[in-house]
C-alpha cells in the first residue's frame, strides 16, 4: 500500500533581532559619568565621616537612577522578528513578552521625526484590524526593517491563501541560516530584484 509522501516540517526561523537605538544611551553614559565625577571629588573630602558615607551612598543611588537603570533597560529590551510573528520582550525584575503574528498584521506605518531621520531610525507601527497598534520603538535602519516586514507579510499571506499550515523560511532538512548574520534570506511570493531580504539586511 502506498502511502503519499510527508510535506517536509516547516519550521518557525528568527530572521532579526532589534534594540531601539544605540543614541539613547548617550545621557545614561553621560549622566553616569558625571555622578562618579561628583562622588570621586566629594567622597572623601568632607569634615565628618557620616557625610562622607551619606555622599557615597547618594551617588551610588544617584548613578542606579539615571545611569546603570536606564542602562540595564535598553538592554533588557529587545523585539524579534521570524518569519511568522513579531516578539517584544521588556522588563529587567519582571519580564513581559508580546507576540504578534504576521497574518494578522493588516499594514505597517513608519513615523520618524527630524532627530530620528537624522539617525535613520523611527518608530514602526504594525495595525492589528481594530486592535490598537503594535508599536517597535526607535527601530535603527527602519526603512529595510518596513520593507523586509511587507515582504514578510506578503509571504505569510500568499501561503494561507494557498491554505498552507504557515509561513516558514528555509527548514530543517534545508539546513537554512536562522538570522542574517549567518547570510540568510527568505524566499518572498514574488522575487522583485533589488528588494529582497538578504539586500536589506546586510544594509543594517
Amino acid at each position: 500500500m502506498a502511502f503519499p509522501p510527508e510535506a517536509p516540517v516547516q519550521v518557525e526561523v528568527p530572521i532579526l533581532s532589534l534594540r531601539r537605538h544605540g543614541r539613547y544611551l548617550v545621557l545614561p553614559a553621560l549622566l553616569l559619568l558625571a555622578v562618579a565625577a561628583a562622588a570621586g571629588f566629594w567622597v572623601g573630602a568632607l569634615p565628618e565621616p557620616w557625610m562622607n558615607w551619606a555622599a557615597g551612598a547618594g551617588g551610588a543611588l544617584a548613578a542606579i537612577l539615571v545611569g546603570l537603570g536606564p542602562i540595564l533597560g535598553w538592554m533588557a529590551t529587545r523585539t524579534t522578528i521570524t518569519n511568522r510573528r513579531v516578539i517584544q520582550r521588556h522588563g529587567l525584575l519582571v519580564h513581559h513578552r508580546s507576540e504578534v503574528p504576521l497574518s494578522r498584521v493588516r499594514s505597517v506605518h513608519l513615523r520618524r521625526g527630524p532627530v530620528q531621520r537624522m539617525f535613520r531610525s523611527g518608530d514602526i507601527e504594525l495595525l492589528i484590524g481594530t486592535e490598537p497598534a503594535a508599536v517597535l520603538r526607535d527601530v535603527p535602519g527602519c526603512v529595510a526593517v518596513v520593507d523586509a516586514l511587507q515582504e514578510l507579510i506578503e509571504h505569510n499571506f500568499a501561503l494561507g491563501a494557498t491554505g498552507s499550515t504557515g509561513g516558514h523560511i528555509g527548514s530543517a532538512s534545508q539546513g537554512a541560516p536562522a538570522g542574517p548574520g549567518a547570510g540568510g534570506g527568505f524566499a518572498a511570493p514574488t522575487h522583485r530584484p533589488g528588494n529582497d531580504a538578504t539586500t536589506m539586511f546586510r544594509g543594517l
